[in-house]
């Protein structure tokens, strides 16, 4: 055990450098996700058949199709002819990331929008707002604060599914824990603080997210939960 606890020791300014990486990819394609997310999701409500049908095209091919093959693609594909595209690593993990749950996000506020009570468009007509004053000023603030904890299940899965970005080359927290395995030969020992330190940080992001929820539904004149709370960490699963 004093022999596994001196390599944790040595190794811990690499598992610092691959824990930041773990935190740029999951942050970075997160922000990415959302984007698309809003995006797509508020395009697959359109009235516009052809912008309805290209969302829905869009969401379901990143939906029906693996991560691990769409950051293969990203990485060894796009390089090939006739592509001649040749990204980094840590961009083709961004990107494949952000689709990829970008597309599982679109569901998410596609479903939330839908669920704002239908008084409130009736309300906003009556105001005489336009569509895009309606959705911006009236139904995305309160569809966000119904949208926030499916949202912060997704960021959890996020932060998940960066653990296979080592697979192209890129040298994240798993990547240093598989170093530590070898270094060590103890397989117990090292997956045990891998699975502590992935549960840290989901915490954290879950608890980050459980502000925004309350701060979200406190402008809505709602219950707010409250922020910190064991309650937190079931989200994690």
């Amino acid at each position: 055990m004093n022999d596994n606890i001196e390599a944790l020791v040595r190794a811990l300014p690499r598992l610092w450098d691959g824990l930041l990486i773990t935190v740029q990819l999951t942050v970075g394609s997160a922000l990415l996700a959302l984007v698309i997310a809003i995006v797509l999701g508020l395009t697959a409500r359109a009235h516009n058949v052809l912008l309805r049908g290209t969302a829905r095209v869009i969401i379901e091919f990143f939906r029906g199709t693996s991560l691990l093959v769409q950051l293969f693609f990203l990485y060894f594909v796009l390089p090939l002819p006739p592509l001649y595209v040749q990204l980094p690593a840590v961009v083709c993990g961004l990107i494949g990331l952000g689709l990829n749950y970008g597309a599982y996000g679109a569901e998410i506020v596609r479903g939330s929008i839908n669920a704002v009570p239908k008084g409130q468009w009736e309300a906003t007509t009556a105001l005489s707002m336009s569509r895009a004053q309606r959705v911006r000023r009236v139904i995305l603030p309160q569809g966000w604060a119904l949208m926030l904890p499916s949202l912060c299940n997704l960021l959890i899965q996020l932060l998940k599914g960066t653990a296979v970005v080592y697979l192209i080359s890129i040298v994240d927290l798993t990547a240093r824990f598989n170093d530590l395995r070898q270094s060590t030969g103890d397989v117990f020992f090292t997956y045990s603080i891998a699975l502590v330190a992935y549960f840290v940080i989901a915490y954290l992001l879950s608890a980050g997210m459980r502000v925004l929820e309350h701060r979200a539904k406190k402008k809505l004149g709602q219950h707010a939960p409250p922020i910190f709370s064991l309650r937190t960490a079931g989200r994690v699963s």
